[in-house]
């Protein structure tokens, strides 16, 4: 007879883990099982996931949980105990919700700290909380305003992930998105009068049309504010701003007469033409006497610059006419098979001098801009005549090709007729 052994009376303590743990699997979001295989045990997190909370479901694939960090990193406490009063006892530092006006500072206690941050991540920077005092948001946390921008506004809470990741709320595709949700809501905005106009002029901007084409490189609200220390940029220091993206613009204006007056009169540079958010697509017509020409802002009929502007516009839409008429011949003739490569060359090369040209408008000099214009018509011209003698060629092979038709007609009438003429001559059976 076999014998039934007696198991022993298993601890309060594992009739909890076990309730836990089924009550878990029940729960738990599929693929949520190897989400972290490497994070550190957190019953705060196991908890949590139980409840199916937004905390839990947002931490569950956080960049801290992934690289071991849990609960307790920010919220204090101990995350290994087993029981809630363990684990959230003010005596093992538990702090619940931290309030916003110490988020900086909470952060700032690994993110500053160059040592502990090397063990993670050697090239993150660690001198943002100093960078974040810098700006207006941490400039009036300090003052005691506690509804503007913390950390956690920007990089939200517990689904935080990687700048470089399309997931992040600070990825260049989102960060438009990101800081609008301040600086679009007219209530918030009020009490600072600030414009809640940014964010929709910004995606009218040939910036926002670059990000959408899938260039992130293209210019968000922190290229030109910074992120950090976000500030507004100066009136005079505007044109530096723009010239870290747009370096030869800018060492151009520094040589034009606008330079001097316009610092003189504190005008902002790039802005006076170009607006700040709403940068709308340039053209030959920006620089022109029309009415929709930047140059028409300032300057009235008969004044040097108007006078200027008519020069450089008649230079550029020359130019670009001329371009146009030489793609014509050479798409004719490249259609009708002849070989138009090294012309090819020669018109990238005067397409090259009428984007130079367009780059040198911000001299405001028409001279150099019709050297320029110059040497691109020159090329223009060469390419033409190219495109002129490959249609010339093309037409004296077709009269070849048509001669050598009409002489083997010929060949063949004549050998049709001595056939004929020598079936009549044979005798007749």
């Amino acid at each position: 007879m076999e014998r039934t052994q007696s198991l022993p009376n298993p601890r309060p303590a594992c009739w909890f883990r076990l309730a836990t743990l089924i009550l878990f699997a029940a729960t738990m979001p599929l693929g949520a099982a190897d989400a972290a295989p490497s994070a550190a045990k957190d019953t705060c997190f196991d908890c949590h996931r139980t409840m199916n909370d937004d905390a839990s479901q947002g931490f569950r694939d956080d960049i801290h949980r992934t690289r071991g960090l849990t609960c307790a990193a920010c919220h204090g406490g101990d995350s290994t105990a087993e029981f809630m009063p363990d684990a959230m006892s003010p005596g093992k530092g538990f702090i619940g919700v931290p309030a916003r006006a110490r988020i900086p500072q909470l952060c700032a206690r690994c993110h500053a700290d160059a040592a502990f941050m090397r063990g993670y991540n050697p090239s993150l920077r660690t001198d943002q909380l100093a960078q974040y005092l810098t700006s207006v948001h941490g400039q009036r946390l300090r003052q005691g305003d506690t509804r503007v921008a913390v950390c956690s506004d920007c990089h939200s809470v517990h689904g935080i992930r990687p700048a470089t990741s399309p997931t992040s709320s600070v990825h260049p595709l989102h960060l438009p998105e990101t800081c609008g949700r301040c600086h679009s809501d007219a209530a918030r905005m009020q009490a600072y009068k600030i414009p809640t106009d940014q964010t929709e002029g910004y995606r009218a901007s040939v910036h926002f049309q670059a990000l959408e084409r899938g260039d992130l490189a293209a210019p968000t609200c922190a290229t030109c504010h910074g992120n950090h220390g976000a500030a507004p940029p100066g009136v005079t220091s505007i044109e530096r701003v723009c010239g870290t993206c747009h370096v030869f613009q800018e060492q151009l204006f520094d040589q034009s007469p606008h330079k001097a007056p316009w610092e003189a009169l504190g005008f902002p540079t790039c802005l006076t033409c170009h607006s700040n958010h709403r940068i709308e697509p340039t053209g030959d017509h920006r620089v022109s006497t029309s009415e929709k020409s930047f140059c028409a802002t300032c300057h009235s009929e008969g004044e040097p610059g108007w006078i200027a502007a008519d020069q450089i516009h008649t230079a550029l839409t020359g130019l670009d006419a001329s371009l146009h008429r030489v793609g014509e011949i050479l798409d004719r003739a490249e259609r009708a098979g002849m070989e138009v490569g090294e012309a090819r060359v020669v018109q990238a090369s005067a397409q090259e001098q009428l984007i130079k040209a367009r780059v040198e408008v911000h001299t405001f000099t028409p001279p150099r801009v019709e050297d320029t214009v110059t040497a691109g018509n020159k090329l223009a011209a060469q390419a033409y005549k190219a495109g002129e003698e490959a249609l010339a060629e093309l037409a004296f092979r077709r009269k070849g090709l048509a001669l050598s038709l009409i002489i083997i007609a010929l060949v063949v009438l004549g050998l049709w007729l001595l056939i004929r003429e020598l079936e009549a001559r044979k005798p007749a059976p």
